[in-house]
């Protein structure tokens, strides 16, 4: 992949190992990853980027603001950006009852193959 051809993906999650799981796991794959322990600095680069990332992965249960309001948030700037929601807390059933979904879900633990997989595909879709 040239480096101009890169997928930026965004990775939003409060713990810092799972930050570096995550970039260990797509940094080989050719991803250009930015990664944000502050779900609120990752709304604030998200807002102001010349080239929006092509994914988004937040973790659900964080501070000052969870997964579900990182996506709204993001949704009003682009509608149609693509976002995997992951968590170790809750389940799909958080947001059954909501206007605003992520594209997948994805419960943690998580494989590192079914992971890359669901990154692929919904880079792909």
């Amino acid at each position: 992949m040239k480096p101009e051809n890169q997928a930026l993906i965004f990775v939003v999650d409060d713990e810092p190992m799972l930050l570096e799981l995550a970039e260990t796991l797509l940094t080989p794959s050719g991803y250009s990853i930015q990664t944000f322990p502050d779900p609120s600095v990752a709304l604030r680069a998200f807002a102001q980027a010349e080239r929006r990332p092509d994914l988004i992965i937040t973790d659900y249960a964080m501070h000052p603001m969870t997964g579900l309001d990182l996506i709204r948030e993001c949704r009003q700037i682009n509608p149609r950006q693509k976002i995997l929601m992951v968590s170790g807390t809750v389940d799909e059933d958080i947001f059954a009852n909501s206007r605003v979904k992520p594209d997948r879900f994805l419960a943690k633990p998580y494989q590192g193959k079914h992971f890359l997989h669901v990154v692929e595909t919904l880079l792909e879709g």
